[in-house]
C-alpha cells in the first residue's frame, strides 16, 4: 500500500506537470507566433529636407520605404520653428489655414497664411513670420534692410486674436526685417513717436529717432504669446541682430553698424518707457530684433522651437507607441546636435528608451558621434552613389523611400542576429 500510494501521489504529480507543462509549451509557441506575426513599429518623423521636399513628403517617402521592408509605420511630420512649422503643426492638430492680406516686408500688400489648430488645441493659432515678412517675398535685389518692416506680422497676431484665440506660437525665422519687432508692435496698436510726436516711418533705421514710446498692454489681455525661436544671439554687438543676420538680408557694412545703433536705441527706450529690459535676453536677436519686439510688447515666451514643435504634435505618445524612431533632414552638421530637430527628437527618444535612426542627404565628419551621445543608433546618407547635389534634390523622394527601406532591413538584420 506504501509503494502503491507513492505510485500513485507519483502519477498525480506526473499528470500535473504534464499539463503545466503543455499549457506553458503552448503559451510559448502562441508568443512566439505572435512575435512572429506583429510587425516592427516605426515612428517616421522627419524634418523638411530644404530645398527638395516637405516634411511631410518626405515622411510619406520614408513611410514607403519602412512598409517595402515589411513594417509598419506612423508619419508624423515635424518641423524647427521656421519653414514649414505652420503647416505642419495646424496639419498634426487637424487644424485650419486662413489667408490674410496684411502688409508685406516693403509695404505693399501680400496675402499670409495663419493656423488655427485642431482639436483640444483650438485656441492657439500658429503665425510664421517670413508668411509676411520674410525673406522668401523678395527678390535679392529687392531686399532693404533700413526699411523693411514686420507690421504685417502684427496684422497677423491681430486677426487670430479677432478670431477668438488666446495662444499665439509665433515662428520666427527667415525674416526680412531689422526693425526689432516695432512694426509688429504698431499693428497691435502701439504708438513709437519721434520727438515731434510723429510716428516713426516703417523699418530699423527709423529707430533712431524714436523718442517715446505709448503701448496698452490690455490689447493682448488673456492672450498667450509664444516665440519658436532657435537661436540665443542677443539685440546689440558682435553677435546682436544687425552684426549677425543683417549681411544676409542686404545689409552693408555701414548699414550694418547703423542698425546696430538704432536697435540699441530702441532698447533703451523699451527700458525707460515700458520697463523692459529686452538688450541682453538670449533670443531677443533673434529675426532682426523680433525676440526682443515679442518680450516688450508681448511679455512672449521664447522657446526652442524643435521643443515646441514635438510637444504640440504629441511627439512622446507616438514615440511610445514604437519600436523605432526614423528621422532625417538634409544636413547632419556640427551644429546639429546644438538645439535642432533632430537633437531634440534623439533625446526625447533616449528618455522612452526607443532607438533613433537618421537619414540625410549629407553627414558632416564627427556629427553623428555627437548625436551618438544625445540617443542616436546610426545615421545613413540617402544618395546611392557618386551624385551632383540638383539631382539629389530632384530625385528626394525616391532616395529618401530607398534609403528608408534599408535602413529598416538593417534594424530587422540586427534584431535577428541579437536574437538568435
Amino acid at each position: 500500500m506504501k509503494s502503491s500510494g507513492s505510485f500513485l501521489f507519483a502519477g498525480c504529480a506526473f499528470v500535473r506537470y504534464s499539463r503545466h507543462a503543455q499549457t506553458a509549451l503552448r503559451f510559448a509557441r502562441r508568443k512566439q507566433t505572435m512575435r512572429q506575426k506583429r510587425k516592427l513599429r516605426v515612428l517616421v518623423c522627419p524634418n523638411a529636407f530644404k530645398g527638395s521636399t516637405s516634411a511631410a513628403e518626405a515622411a510619406e517617402a520614408m513611410g514607403r520605404g519602412v512598409k517595402r521592408a515589411g513594417a509598419v509605420c506612423r508619419l508624423l511630420p515635424l518641423a524647427d520653428g521656421g519653414d514649414g512649422t505652420l503647416e505642419t503643426l495646424t496639419a498634426a492638430t487637424g487644424g485650419t489655414l486662413y489667408t490674410q492680406e496684411v502688409c508685406g516686408p516693403l509695404g505693399s500688400p501680400v496675402k499670409a497664411r495663419w493656423g488655427r489648430m485642431g482639436g483640444s488645441q483650438s485656441g492657439a493659432a500658429v503665425i510664421e513670420m517670413a508668411e509676411a515678412a520674410g525673406l522668401k517675398l523678395l527678390r535679392p535685389e529687392e531686399r532693404s534692410p533700413l526699411t523693411a518692416t514686420t507690421r504685417g506680422v502684427g496684422e497677423l497676431m491681430r486677426a487670430a486674436i479677432g478670431a477668438g484665440c488666446t495662444r499665439l506660437i509665433v515662428c520666427i525665422g527667415g525674416s526680412a526685417t531689422t526693425d526689432g519687432g516695432a512694426g509688429m508692435a504698431q499693428a497691435l496698436g502701439a504708438s513709437l513717436q519721434d520727438e515731434k510726436g510723429r510716428e516713426l516711418p516703417p523699418g530699423g533705421a527709423a529707430l533712431l529717432n524714436l523718442h517715446s514710446i505709448q503701448w496698452n498692454p490690455d490689447v493682448l489681455h488673456g492672450v498667450q504669446v509664444e516665440a519658436a525661436c532657435d537661436v540665443g544671439n542677443v539685440l546689440c554687438g558682435a553677435s546682436g541682430a544687425s552684426a549677425v543676420y543683417g549681411p544676409q538680408k542686404g545689409a552693408d557694412p555701414e548699414q550694418v553698424a547703423l542698425l546696430d545703433r538704432a536697435l540699441q536705441h530702441y532698447a533703451e527706450v523699451l527700458l525707460s518707457d515700458l520697463g523692459k529690459d529686452a538688450a541682453l535676453m538670449p533670443g531677443a536677436g533673434a529675426a532682426g530684433g523680433m525676440g526682443a519686439g515679442l518680450l516688450a510688447f508681448c511679455n512672449a515666451s521664447l522657446l526652442p522651437g524643435a521643443e515646441l514643435t514635438l510637444g504640440v504634435c504629441g511627439f512622446d505618445a507616438a514615440c511610445m507607441e514604437a519600436d523605432l524612431v526614423l528621422t532625417g533632414e538634409g544636413r547632419l552638421d556640427s551644429q546639429t546636435a546644438h538645439g535642432k530637430l533632430i537633437a531634440a527628437v534623439c533625446r526625447r527618444a533616449k528618455n522612452l528608451g526607443k532607438p533613433v535612426i537618421a537619414l540625410a542627404g549629407s553627414i558632416e565628419e564627427g556629427a553623428e558621434d555627437a548625436l551618438r551621445d544625445l540617443g542616436l543608433s546610426v545615421a545613413f546618407g540617402i544618395t546611392e552613389g557618386p551624385v551632383s547635389l540638383e539631382e539629389a534634390m530632384r530625385t528626394a523622394p525616391r532616395l529618401l523611400q530607398n534609403a528608408a527601406e534599408r535602413a529598416i532591413r538593417t534594424a530587422f538584420l540586427t534584431e535577428n542576429c541579437l536574437s538568435v
